[in-house]
């Protein structure tokens, strides 16, 4: 399927061009958003009728999971309020670009060391700890939303252009992880004309707009993964050399790169979470729930360990004797000591049929989840702090589980789909590395198990 340039779609150019019609839904957004932590701080304790709540959990997630991600990619990371009150701070400015792009911060440089999606995977494992909290808590809840806010404005105010979203955001690097399978992406029109462009304004920004906020050069462009969609180098460009484009899904995984340690374990972190959410959350044990959702007891200390144990040793350590195995079937192993960077490089080339079966775990719990609570939502609508209010009429709609009857024969098409693109992405990397296809049968086996273990959790 060859590419094809969405954004040069006359009506879609000029929306895209213009900045009002995405401040316009960023500023949407940041009401919603707003009245969410409000609701956290202000409303009901009780989580199902509490606004913060259902539409950041309930909501948002079933849109994240469902459809934003696996079909529009980084699109989320592209109008999501978080960033902009910090930003708005940093270019003094709400909508037009402002003092010639000049940037109201201390334009530190984001350390060295941390340039990678550590803290992020950090972030995230720490946010899914304590998830049984804080999904069901609206006063935690707004807490943390509070916190992302504020950390998004010290870091604006401190580092240069979006140091949060690309360094630190755990929401953004999940995103960017499966953005990777997305049909969306933002590329340029012709490498050459890049090269030979001494200003860059793509990258330095102009009187147009600002530089990449996610301090990437779009001509350098081969994944989805750091690339926020903000499209201000779209804005920008002064030769018109930038676009959107429609392509084959899951292109990026197919597409020759360096892949780090980091971006391995994000998807470790993402397929072992989908699991212990399942278990803990819509799964039948009583007990795992009320040990995930009372922090700092002994049982919890339990949870917390073996919840650590799972995502950071256990898992990844499966993954890598498979890769071990499936290096001997293929002929890599001669019996001398293979150099440790060499040793990493096969763990994260083969890493990435994590993508598509994570993806795919997610999914599969969204529908269960989601589903499930989705009818809360009608109820939070009209009556969000949990007052009485009734400002649409339906505040006293009773919850319905919603589909129920077909969401394990969805869970099972959804997982199965993910085993098939994960397999397939492991015959693809033996061939690359010029072994039979045989040698991929430790990295098939892993996916099997896990998607058979997904699955008894899902018809248990």
């Amino acid at each position: 399927m060859a590419p094809y340039a969405i954004s040069e779609i006359p009506i879609l150019k000029r929306l895209l061009k213009s900045r009002w019609p995405q401040w316009l839904l960023v500023a949407l957004l940041l009401g919603f958003f707003v009245v969410a932590i409000l609701a956290g701080f202000l409303g009901t304790p009780a989580g199902n009728r509490n606004f913060g709540i259902v539409f950041v959990w309930i909501v948002w997630w079933a849109l994240l999971m469902l459809m934003l991600v696996p079909v529009f990619g980084r699109l989320w990371c592209g109008v999501c309020p978080i960033p902009a009150p910090g930003e708005w701070l940093q270019r003094r400015s709400l909508v037009a670009p402002a003092n010639g792009g000049r940037l109201f911060t201390l334009g530190k440089k984001w350390p060295r060391r941390l340039r990678n999606i550590w803290l992020q995977n950090l972030g995230f494992l720490g946010v899914a700890l304590f998830s049984t909290v804080i999904l069901t808590t609206p006063f935690v809840t707004a807490l943390v939303l509070l916190g992302f806010v504020l950390i998004a404005i010290a870091t604006s105010l401190v580092f240069e252009r979006r140091a949060f979203c690309r360094y630190l955001c755990p929401v953004g690097g999940f995103i960017g992880l499966y953005s990777q399978i997305a049909p969306i992406e933002l590329r340029v029109k012709d490498r050459d004309i890049c090269a030979s462009h001494r200003e860059k304004t793509c990258y330095t920004g102009s009187a147009d707009g600002y530089g990449c906020p996610w301090l990437v050069f779009p001509g350098n462009l081969t994944s989805n993964t750091y690339c926020g969609l903000c499209t201000e180098c779209l804005k920008t460009c002064s030769l018109d050399n930038v676009a959107i484009y429609l392509r084959q899904p899951g292109k990026d995984l197919v597409t020759p790169q360096k892949r780090g340690l980091d971006e391995a374990y994000k998807g470790f972190i993402m397929l072992t979470c989908a699991a212990i959410y399942s278990a803990v959350l819509i799964g039948p044990w009583g007990v795992l729930k009320d040990a995930a959702g009372a922090p700092f007891t002994l049982p919890w200390l339990g949870y917390a360990t073996t919840f650590l144990l799972l995502n950071l040793v256990v898992v990844p350590a499966l993954f890598w004797t498979a890769v071990k195995f499936s290096e001997r079937i293929g002929g890599g192993e001669t019996g001398r000591p293979v150099p440790q960077n060499e040793a990493q490089r096969r763990f994260a080339e083969y890493a990435k049929v994590l993508v598509p079966l994570g993806l795919a775990a997610w999914i599969a719990f969204s529908l269960a989840f989601v589903t499930i609570n989705f009818s809360y939502a009608w109820p939070s609508l009209s009556d969000p702090f949990g007052w009485g209010w009734n400002l649409f009429g339906t505040a006293g709609l009773p919850w319905t589980p919603y589909l129920s009857g077909v969401i394990p024969l969805l869970q099972i098409l959804v997982l199965l789909t993910g085993l098939a693109w994960a397999i397939a992405l492991a015959l693809r990397t033996a061939r690359e590395r010029g072994q039979p296809p045989l040698s991929a049968l430790p990295i098939t086996g892993f996916c099997a198990l896990a998607t058979l273990g997904l699955l008894a959790l899902y018809l248990a």
